[in-house]
């Protein structure tokens, strides 16, 4: 399918209530005997530090972010058959990720929705467009790039195993950005895109524009900005583009990766692991994959795969835990192997995505 999917399907994020409460301070008799002997020898009552009233506001507002993600992930999901005002005779299937979106790429068909336009940061879901537009430039993939004091993640303080000083080519650090989400391999390729990180997220932009993602934005290659945003919706677009770059697929879809790196003076073999766990399951049939996580995203999961003698894809996005979106993906494909409604390609009167 050359041109890309377009998004029919429209639903309405939920908000999540706020929420008030109303602090009351108890004085008990000892207590105010208590203050008035302080007074009485001249010692005033310390105010509430500042430390403990800023740790009160966190605690509050991660309570708030917290309830908030718990409505989105209860909202009432759509299958197919709904869609088309048929009601689901099969089980119900309940996910922990707050928005998800089941396409068949082949059809555009959405199988499944859960407030798929509602707009989230991605975290390193980014890096398939950081893949797309490196592959874009044409640049040799065996042209060597050191990691320099410019790659490293100053925003969220990630850790690395590539050392400052190593030396990678191209193709080397798309394999570790798309296999095990190496923040510094994503962040060198686009520094050492024409004209710099500026030129190489203008292209990104640019690249989200012509798939017609036109509610994503992009603002690194990495993913570790919150600003980088999108929806279910466009990232299906996202991935079926993905899927047309045949490197692409091929890495993505890496188990693990071996590579010898320099580590304290000395060269060692190093394996990055997929950070998609079912990439190293036989039973599935993965076309694309890619993880990411930062706390403002919770954790994704995007996918192109092979289910019910279709191709579907998949996007998984602030699930509650790592491997809540591992559970998703497999309580996906259950569903779509042992229902009607994931076994159809084509209805009368589809929605399309």
């Amino acid at each position: 399918m050359k041109k890309a999917l377009t998004l029919a399907l429209t639903l309405l994020a939920l908000m999540a209530a706020p929420t008030h409460g109303i602090a009351r301070e108890h004085a008990t008799s000892t207590n105010t005997a208590a203050a008035a002997k302080s007074v009485s020898k001249g010692k005033a009552h310390k105010p509430a530090s500042a430390k403990k009233k800023k740790k009160t506001l966190a605690a509050k507002k991660k309570a708030a972010v917290k309830a908030k993600r718990a409505k989105r992930i209860a909202a009432k999901p759509v299958s197919l058959q709904q869609l088309m005002g048929e009601p689901y005779n099969g089980g119900e299937l309940t996910l922990r990720s707050a928005s998800v979106l089941v396409v068949n790429q082949g059809t555009g068909e959405p199988l499944y929705a859960k407030n798929p336009q509602m707009e989230v940061p991605i975290a390193s879901i980014t890096k398939l467009m950081t893949a797309m537009v490196s592959l874009d430039a044409g640049l040799p993939l065996q042209e060597e790039i050191t990691i320099s004091s410019e790659d490293v993640d100053r925003l969220k303080g990630t850790g690395s195993r590539l050392r400052l000083g190593a030396t990678l080519t191209r193709e080397e650090l798309l394999h570790l950005a798309l296999i095990a989400s190496e923040n510094r391999a994503a962040a060198a390729l686009s520094r050492a895109y024409p004209g710099g990180r500026e030129a190489f997220v203008e292209a990104m932009n640019r690249k989200a524009a012509q798939l017609g993602m036109h509610h994503t934005r992009f603002v690194d290659g990495t993913g570790l900005s919150s600003y980088n945003r999108s929806t279910a919706a466009d990232l299906v677009k996202l991935v079926d583009a993905a899927y047309r770059y045949p490197l692409i697929r091929k890495i993505s879809t890496t188990g693990s990766y071996d590579l010898t790196l320099p580590v304290s003076q000395h060269m060692r073999h190093l394996a990055f692991n997929n950070t998609n766990l079912l990439t190293r399951k036989e039973d599935w049939e993965i076309g694309v994959s890619k993880t990411g996580y930062i706390s403002e995203a919770g954790h994704c999961l995007v996918m192109q795969a092979q289910i019910a003698e279709q191709k579907v894809i998949i996007v998984l996005l602030d699930s509650w835990g790592k491997l809540s979106r591992i559970g998703d993906a497999n309580r996906i494909r259950r569903w779509l192997e042992h229902t009607t409604t994931g076994r159809m390609a084509s209805r009368n009167g589809k929605a399309s995505v």
